[in-house]
């Protein structure tokens, strides 16, 4: 396995500036970062992609759809402009380097219709995930949907649902991410859905339950990294934690307070914990 670092923690923009934090993440035995994707051309991610292959550091990416003009479950012209983002998001990341992007990339994060999900909804989400799937097959990416807690979304919150969800879509490109912290949230047994939906799971989110260090909460930490081993899941581990930082993303995922002491405590204290924690494994 290879254990990544988000760097949301930090930014939702990485670039030259970053190169100090960069070079830390590396001294402290990460494999990789998470790359936020964005903003920025394609010339940008080629960039960074040469800056983190002179430091020795894989990657992954990560985006959201935050715009509900662009919903990709919406009406019709709201899905042609949210395919119109997701292509250039892989185009993005397929210049990163990344072979692998996660996130909610399913419906827009924090908008709500006041009721549930419905079918037409769901089938809206089929076709557009199938045109995802195709261009990101083009570019030999993956796409790692995200189910995320009630709170952020309401078309898919739980693996059981996010799994029944792909199976609709089958398309090979569009895979699962498992995250603890919303796990944690809505799942009655969240080593159960692990377990259940392993075969679904390309991509794995190591967030505590208050979104802190790894480690210092609740999240049953010993069962999952069992159950991790157990299934014989052999990708990333990705840290992702949240601050204040950053106004736009601190509101989007209701961060109000400050989780550690210092970003530092988080990767450093993270990278151990999960060093750790798979040595006993």
């Amino acid at each position: 396995m290879k254990i990544g670092m988000n760097m949301f923690l930090w930014t939702t923009h990485v670039g030259r500036d970053h190169e100090a934090l960069l070079r830390d993440i590396k001294a402290t035995g990460f494999d990789g970062v998470e790359i936020p994707v964005f903003e920025g051309d394609v010339a940008h991610y080629r960039e960074l992609a040469l800056l983190l292959d002179d430091i020795g550091l894989e990657r992954t990416a990560v985006a959201a759809m935050g715009d509900a003009s662009m919903n990709l479950i919406g009406d019709a012209a709201a899905r042609a402009r949210g395919l119109d983002c997701m292509r250039a998001t892989l185009d993005r990341s397929h210049a990163l380097g990344a072979t692998l992007i996660c996130g909610p990339l399913h419906s827009t994060l924090g908008h709500f219709s006041g009721q549930g999900p419905t079918a037409e909804e769901f089938a809206n989400s089929v076709v557009a995930q199938r045109q995802i799937g195709d261009h990101a097959a083009s570019l030999g990416i993956t796409v790692a949907l995200e189910a995320l807690n009630r709170f952020e979304c309401y078309l898919l919150n739980t693996m059981d649902g996010l799994a029944s969800h792909l199976a609709e879509i089958a398309h090979p490109n569009i895979r699962a991410m498992y995250d603890t912290f919303h796990a944690n949230i809505e799942e009655t047994d969240p080593i159960g859905a692990l377990r259940r939906n392993a075969d679904s799971v390309a991509h794995i989110h190591i967030s505590e339950n208050d979104r802190g260090v790894p480690g210092r909460g609740n999240i049953p930490w010993q069962k999952t990294y069992a159950t991790i081993a157990e299934i014989g899941y052999d990708g990333w581990l990705t840290i992702e934690s949240f601050g204040r930082g950053l106004p736009d993303l601190a509101a989007a995922t209701k961060v109000w307070r400050d989780f550690a002491e210092s970003p530092e405590a988080v990767y450093r204290e993270g990278y151990a914990h999960i060093s750790r924690s798979l040595g006993a494994d």
